[in-house]
């Protein structure tokens, strides 16, 4: 047991988008609050990656404002400079007898199959025309976990290993230094009064049951109970000329859906999400079932081949030969069961409750309200005031450096 214990009110596990809006609801209570993070970033599945010159968001490709406190959310972003309107219209790929141009139009007979049409036995038509566009951050979506993390106390590189209470009232968290502070002279344990586990729920299930946390039988059975899918993330960038290409011809298939008997999941062109790009870049995500087949693959490289490969079959055959790519698995990509509350909580033996964008199925709209719902039962039961509106909490922020 570590022998540099640092004291909190509060302990939040993860920095996703969840554990950050609970995290800053305390702190403006005046609370003590630390966020224990395992990774170098923030924001969870809003990640985003800098690589070959540019970036790409590999997780949550956009924000959707169809929820309120996504609306109020996206309306601080915004007039912060953060966020910009992407697209109002989600495409669908479907089997179809026609060649049809990626721009929902017939092609003329002189168009290529290269550089301006789906391949054969292919079409592209609106599947969702949304009455408020997505959003995205220019900046990368990462940029909104940074927002959500002002001001607030994150132990990045640090993951929690065992958790348990104290005689003194008090959960006790030993923590391992992960990455560049594995080594270095960092407090390695927290207590805190009440604990928020904002992580996937199959996460806090192993991290639980590692130890003797004295939890109900029945909390743990509900915690087992929520299932996630996986998802295996491809980032390709292709040559500049195909930019120039896709932007005079004014493709608009930013996001594509494509069936569900195919091993792929969506597509998102990542580089209509700013002026000034300089080559083509997509963000692939499978299917579940072609995740569950590779997810524990050593050639990753080999993964990611295959799926561009299916890409250039159904989409454009340039597609199967990019310039360069990074393949990312994500384990817990996607809530398959999902909780039917926006909490799951426990005051034996001590207070605790577990939150995320599984206590639901509105992704960052789930997230947003499980974080609030969090921060206001923690607060009940530290004997707190009322929680403001997370709008004004929001604009609070903005005003922060």
């Amino acid at each position: 047991m570590s022998d540099r214990i640092v004291e909190f009110d509060i302990a939040v596990i993860g920095a996703g988008i969840a554990g950050l809006t609970c995290a800053q609801q305390l702190r403006c209570l005046g609370r003590s609050v630390v966020v224990l993070e395992k990774s170098r970033g923030v924001g969870g599945r809003v990640a985003t990656r800098r690589l070959y010159d540019t970036q790409a968001d590999f997780g949550a490709p956009f924000l959707d404002p169809r929820g309120m406190l996504s609306q109020q959310l996206v309306q601080v972003l915004s007039r912060a400079g953060i966020v910009v309107p992407w697209t109002d219209t989600v495409y669908q790929l479907e089997p179809t007898p026609d060649r049809v141009g990626l721009s929902g139009q017939s092609l003329p007979t002189q168009a290529t199959s290269e550089n301006s049409s789906l391949t054969s036995g292919w079409g592209m038509n609106p599947a969702v025309t949304l009455s408020a566009p997505y959003y995205v951050a220019p900046a990368g979506i990462n940029a909104v976990g940074k927002f959500l993390a002002r001001q607030l106390e994150i132990w990045r590189c640090r993951r929690v290993q065992t958790v348990s209470p104290t005689d003194q009232e008090y959960w006790h968290l030993e923590l391992e230094g992960m990455g560049e502070v594995a080594d270095a002279a960092v407090p390695l344990a927290v207590r805190a009064k009440a604990l928020v586990m904002a992580i996937p729920a199959p996460q806090a299930v192993m991290l639980l049951e590692s130890g003797d946390p004295g939890l109900p039988r029945p909390f743990l059975d509900r915690l087992k109970a929520v299932e996630f899918d996986p998802c295996i993330s491809v980032m390709a960038g292709y040559p500049a000329s195909k930019q120039r290409e896709l932007v005079q011809a004014e493709y608009r298939g930013r996001s594509l859906l494509f069936p569900p008997e195919s091993p792929l999941r969506g597509l998102f062109w990542q580089s209509s999400k700013g002026s000034g790009a300089t080559q083509p870049v997509f963000v692939l995500h499978s299917s579940a079932q072609f995740a569950e087949q590779y997810l524990d693959a050593t050639d990753v490289e080999a993964v990611g081949r295959e799926l561009c490969d299916r890409l250039g079959e159904s989409v454009f055959p340039w597609l199967k030969e990019p310039e360069w790519m990074q393949v990312h698995r994500w384990r817990y990509g996607f809530c398959r069961r999902p909780l039917t509350e926006a909490l799951l909580t426990a005051t034996t033996p001590l207070p605790m409750v577990c939150a995320g964008d599984w206590c639901g199925d509105r992704q960052i709209e789930t997230a947003l309200q499980s974080g609030l719902a969090a921060a206001e039962w923690v607060s009940d039961r530290l004997g707190g005031g009322p929680m403001p509106p997370l709008a004004s909490l929001w604009e609070a922020i903005a005003q922060e450096k």
